[in-house]
C-alpha cells in the first residue's frame, strides 16, 4: 500500500517572505488554496491565508505580516490520522510538511487525503456500517469489539464519529455477518442503533406493529 509520505507534493514553490503582497494575490487566484507555506530563507515560517491577503496593502511584503502567518505543519513521520487532525483543527486545504530537523519538504493536500482514504480497507472492503450510541461513561472500545468478534464478524474499522458531554457515537465497519445478531446484541449491551439496517429483525417487527395499528385504527 501506499505510504502518507509518498503524497508529499512539491508542484507548487513555497511563498518567499521577500515577496509583494499583490503577487501573493495573483498566485492565490491562479491556485485552489486557502493557505499557502511561507519560507524564508529557506526556513518555513508559517501559512499565509487567502482570507487575510485580500485584505493586506498589495504594496507591502510578505514579512510585513509575518505575524498573521499561522503556524501549523505536519511531520513526514506523522501516521495519516494524525495529518487529517491537523488538516481539521486548521480548516485549510493544504498542510506544510516538515522533517525532524524543521527541514521544508512540501505540502500535503487535503484531496491527495482523501485519495488515502479510499485506499484504507474501511472504506475499500466490503461490508456493513453500525453506528451505535452510549452515554461517554459506559461505552468501552473492547465491549464493542467483543460484540461484534462474539457474532463471527470482523471490524475493519471504527471510530468516534460524534461526541459531547453526554453521549459518543461510534461508526464501525465490519466485514459481512450475521448483522442482525451483532445489532441485537448491542441493543443487550444497551447501545442504542443510529444506523437503519434492513436486517434488523427489532425495527422490522416494531413497523410491521405499527403498520397493523394504523391499519386498525382506520376501519
Amino acid at each position: 500500500m501506499t505510504e502518507i509520505k509518498d503524497y508529499i507534493s512539491n508542484d507548487y514553490k513555497a511563498i518567499t517572505s521577500n515577496e509583494t503582497i499583490a503577487e501573493v494575490n495573483d498566485y492565490f487566484h491562479e491556485l485552489p488554496f486557502s493557505h499557502f507555506p511561507v519560507l524564508e530563507e529557506g526556513v518555513y515560517m508559517g501559512c499565509i491565508t487567502l482570507d487575510d491577503v485580500e485584505t493586506f496593502d498589495a504594496d507591502k511584503k510578505v514579512s510585513d505580516y509575518r505575524y498573521t502567518l499561522e503556524g501549523f505543519y505536519a511531520r513526514n513521520s506523522m501516521i495519516w490520522l494524525d495529518v487529517l487532525e491537523v488538516f481539521a483543527k486548521n480548516h485549510t486545504d493544504i498542510v506544510p510538511v516538515l522533517d525532524e530537523s524543521n527541514q521544508y519538504l512540501g505540502y500535503y493536500e487535503l484531496v491527495d487525503m482523501v485519495k488515502f482514504f479510499h485506499e484504507t480497507p474501511f472504506l475499500k472492503e466490503s461490508g456493513g456500517i453500525i453506528v451505535v450510541k452510549k452515554p461517554i461513561l459506559d461505552y468501552s472500545m473492547s465491549e464493542i469489539t467483543q460484540i461484534v468478534e462474539s457474532n463471527n464478524g470482523k471490524i475493519l474499522g471504527l471510530f468516534i464519529s460524534e461526541s459531547d458531554v453526554q453521549s459518543v457515537q461510534i461508526t464501525i465497519k465490519i466485514s459481512l455477518g450475521a448483522m442482525n445478531t451483532i445489532i441485537q446484541t448491542f441493543r443487550r449491551y444497551n447501545y442504542e442503533i443510529i444506523s437503519e439496517h434492513q436486517e434488523d429483525n427489532y425495527i422490522n417487527t416494531l413497523k410491521d406493529r405499527s403498520d397493523y395499528l394504523d391499519k386498525y385504527l382506520n376501519i
